[in-house]
This record gives C-alpha cells, sequence and structure tokens, in this order.
C-alpha cells in the first residue's frame, strides 16, 4: 500500500472478467455468399484470418477473383431487375426490419466474432458496434416505404446494383453502414469485407439466408484488393460505396471517372479536439480517452490532434497522463480492458514506424507503464507534446493509440491550426459558451463536429467529410440520396 501525502492509496488488480465464447458458431472454412447459396470460390483458394490478441488461426475465409465478383454482380442484377426493384417497399421494409430483429437476437455472438477478429474490446462491440448496426437496420426499414417523404417533391428511383468496400475498424457496422440504406432505396448488393476482419460479415450473410432476403439482393464475396478492384472496374456496377484510406479512394475515384457510375468515399482523418480553459476539464479529459483510446485509435474519425488553450495545459496534460496510468491494456474479451489489440502486425508496425519518427522529431512521447501481452499486437496508449504544426505526426493518420498536443491562445489560432490539414472527417470542441461553439462549427472544416462529447453515433444523423477525408454522406436521411436517381 503506498501513500501520498500521508494518504493510502490502495492500488487494485481486476480479477479476470471474460466474456465466454461457448456460445459462437464459427465455421473451420468459410465460401463466398452469392445468390443466396455459399458457393466455393472459382479459384479454389483461401486465406486465414487470425486473433490479433493471441494470433491464432479462427478460420479459413474464400479468396474470391474477378469470375466470382461477375458472378456476384449477375446474381444482384437479376434479384434487382426481377424481384427487389419491383417489390412493394412496404414488404421491402419487412425484410430489413427481420435482419434487424435477427442481428438483436444473435447480439452476443456477433460481439464476441467481432472482438475476436479485429483486437477490439468486447465493451466497445457490446456495447456500440452491434447495437448501432442492428440500429441502422431498424432506421432504415421505417424510411423504405416512405422516399415520397424523404425527397419531396421529386420522382425516386433505386439506382441498381451497389458495390460496397468496407474497412477492418468497425466491420458489422460498416457493412449495416452501406447495406441498410442501400435495400431501403430499392437496390441490390455486392459487398467485400475487409480481408483481416471478414467473420461478422459472413455471420451477417448467415442471417439475411435465415431472413428469408430473396437470393441475390444481398451477395457477399470476400478477398483482398484485387477483389475490390474487381468490384470497382466491374461494368454492370451502377454505384461504388467505399469506406478506407485516402490513397486507395483516390484510385477508386480514378477508375470510376467518365463511367457514370455513383460514388461515395468516406475516407482518412487527422480530426481536432479542442479544449478551451472554460471547458469540462475532467469531462472533457474523459472525451479525449474515449476518442482515441478506448478505440486503439482504430478510428477514421479519432481525436488524434488535442488543441489544448495555453492557460489550462498543463493541467489537461497532467490530467491526460494520470488517467493513461488507470487504463488496462490486455486481452480483448476481458470486460475489464480498456485498450485491446492492434488489427494487423501490418498495423502495428505502421503505428510504431510513427511513433519513432515522432521521437525523430523532438517532440516529447509519453507511455505509462504497462504489461504488454507475449504474443498478439499491442500498443500502449502514447502521448506526444512539445508537437509542431508541420510535424509528420500531426499531419498523417496513424490510425494507432497516438495522440498529439499543441497549444493555442485565440480561437483565430485554433481554427488556423484545426483547419490546417487536407483531412476534413471529424472535431470535437470542449467549451462552457455555446456561442463558441457555433461559431467554431461555422469555422472548422469537418463533416461532423461535437460539442463537450465525443465519438457519439446515431442511425439518424449524418456522418462524411471534406477534403481529402471524402464526400457524400452516410447515415440519416443524407445516407438515402446516394443510393437514389432523383427524377
Amino acid at each position: 500500500m503506498a501513500t501520498k501525502k500521508n494518504i493510502p492509496v490502495v492500488e487494485w488488480e481486476y480479477a479476470p472478467s471474460l466474456e465466454g465464447t461457448s456460445h459462437i458458431q464459427l465455421k473451420k472454412q468459410y465460401d463466398l455468399f452469392i445468390d443466396g447459396k455459399w458457393v466455393k470460390p472459382s479459384s479454389g483458394k483461401y486465406f486465414q484470418t487470425i486473433n490479433p490478441a493471441n494470433e491464432e488461426v479462427l478460420s479459413e475465409v474464400a479468396y474470391g477473383n474477378e469470375k466470382d465478383v461477375d458472378l456476384a454482380v449477375k446474381a444482384a442484377r437479376k434479384a434487382y431487375t426481377e424481384v427487389w426493384s419491383v417489390m412493394p417497399a412496404a414488404e421491402r421494409a419487412k425484410y430489413i426490419y427481420r435482419i434487424a430483429r435477427l442481428m438483436q437476437e444473435r447480439a452476443r455472438e456477433l460481439a464476441v466474432i467481432e472482438t475476436l477478429d479485429a483486437g477490439k474490446t468486447i465493451r466497445e462491440s457490446r456495447d456500440i458496434d452491434v447495437p448501432l448496426a442492428c440500429n441502422h437496420f431498424f432506421y432504415y426499414a421505417g424510411w423504405a416505404d416512405k422516399l415520397e417523404y424523404a425527397f419531396p417533391n421529386r420522382k425516386v428511383e433505386s439506382i441498381g446494383v451497389a458495390g460496397q468496400i468496407i474497412p477492418w475498424n468497425f466491420p458489422l457496422l460498416m457493412a449495416a453502414w452501406k447495406i441498410a440504406p442501400a435495400l431501403a432505396a430499392g437496390n441490390t448488393v455486392v459487398l467485400k469485407p475487409a480481408e483481416t476482419t471478414p467473420l461478422t460479415a459472413l455471420k451477417l450473410a448467415e442471417i439475411i439466408e435465415a431472413s428469408g432476403l430473396p437470393a441475390g439482393v444481398v451477395n457477399i464475396v470476400t478477398g483482398f484488393g484485387d477483389t475490390g478492384a474487381a468490384i470497382v472496374n466491374h461494368t454492370d456496377v451502377d454505384k461504388i460505396a467505399f469506406t478506407g484510406s485516402t490513397n486507395v479512394g483516390k484510385m477508386i475515384q480514378k477508375a470510376v471517372a467518365g463511367t457514370g457510375k455513383k460514388l461515395t468515399l468516406e475516407l482518412g482523418g487527422k480530426s481536432a479536439n479542442i479544449i478551451f480553459d472554460d471547458a469540462p476539464i475532467d469531462q472533457a479529459v474523459e472525451g479525449i480517452i474515449n476518442g482515441i483510446f478506448f478505440n486503439q485509435g482504430h478510428v477514421c474519425c479519432a481525436g488524434s490532434r488535442l488543441f489544448v488553450q495555453e492557460n489550462v495545459a498543463d493541467k489537461v496534460i497532467a490530467k491526460l497522463k494520470d488517467r493513461l496510468n488507470s487504463l488496462y491494456l490486455g486481452n480483448p474479451l476481458d470486460k475489464n480492458t480498456d485498450i485491446g489489440a492492434i488489427n494487423s502486425k501490418e498495423q502495428l508496425e505502421t503505428i510504431n514506424k510513427y511513433i519513432k519518427i515522432g521521437k525523430q522529431e523532438g517532440a516529447e512521447m509519453y507511455q505509462p507503464s504497462c504489461s504488454i501481452p507475449k504474443k498478439g499486437f499491442y500498443c500502449p496508449p502514447t502521448l506526444f507534446t512539445n508537437v509542431a504544426q508541420s510535424n509528420v505526426i500531426a499531419q498523417e493518420e496513424i490510425f494507432g493509440p497516438v495522440l498529439t498536443i499543441q497549444t493555442f491562445r485565440t480561437v483565430d489560432e485554433v481554427i488556423q491550426k484545426a483547419n490546417n490539414t487536407p483531412f476534413g472527417l471529424a472535431a470535437g470542441v470542449w467549451t462552457d459558451k455555446g456561442s463558441r461553439i457555433f461559431n467554431l462549427t461555422t469555422k472548422l472544416r469537418a463533416g461532423v463536429i461535437w460539442a463537450n462529447t465525443y465519438n457519439k453515433f446515431d442511425p439518424t444523423s449524418p456522418f462524411g467529410g471534406y477534403k481529402e477525408s471524402g464526400f457524400g454522406r452516410e447515415g440519416g436521411l443524407h445516407g438515402l440520396s446516394s443510393y437514389v436517381k432523383l427524377v
């Protein structure tokens, strides 16, 4: 027992509280889901998906190629022409609603599989990812037969076949963001999940199969970058929706230029979190922790750049360091865990590369002392102070639990610093003054701005960015507009 100023301080060790895995069902091998059936890949190739927390193989997954994508697109086109686009909208809504209900019934299984495959904590999977994914299907089920109210005085038509490519950071939620509005608007889908996190998308395929959704309306083709490229370049795909890196987004934009395909891109971010001296400091510190560390920094809108007003900077930094020392890093299935595993070895290497760059640039690094598991991919939460605006770690997306801290004196200064980035996805403002919040929302070039909170999502609210963070919106009423033609 330690003492501080004669006051006893007791340091408690948490007893493990592991979420069970006996209730989940994972196949040793997964095929492609095409035209309502499980189809072996034409190449006969499979790849392994592993648990990043312990590097153990979870399953083998089919490697779809151009031929498989063509089969999926043909199935989607047939289903669109013959079934889905001509089905009464109220009937379409029933199918979408049924998918949501089945997801709810299997929520615990989905949460555990998400944690096993992605490395994120069970708290995040259980309390955020899975409920939000269900809610997106519920929300868009409600819009399916009300499109004329969504776009008044306009004739609304579906687009056709939507090709959708999703990332590894929110596998099930991103699938819901993409599939639910597409189906509600009367389109059919060919979806490719990320190669490192395909399992919840494949479990969603099982749910879709159980829902009785007509064959071919949703097709899921697993694979790598070449599989996604085959979807992007297929001549019978009418719309591409991509969430992922800015570099790949630029390649997709070039590929679809002149083809007439509709396109939405949700890309990288380097989001600013701004703390003014009148902010509720303890609440703001917790918001910073939530915005960058609880999710291992695996969020495109992570508040990875912190700007603190100069006269409270020392206080905020001290509180942040104290809070980091209380975080628990370890097994993502443990309900006590605050920081889980990095999704892949390659991503961990990228994060460590940026940490090395930060130190070489002269920034001051702080990491709490914490034990790192011997197996798996882990990175302790990392703060960098004395960061210059020109530093690489302040400009480029790291996608890990790494926070850069800069100070400011005036409102104009912090607006200039926050906007001085190629990205424009999200931002956070912490202040007691409503007028200051409204002023900053008009000046910050970010698609989503949170006030006195961070990383709060709702299916009724649109999400998307500016500049190199992409274009188009997902979620809310705006999310439907990307999947309709307005005549």
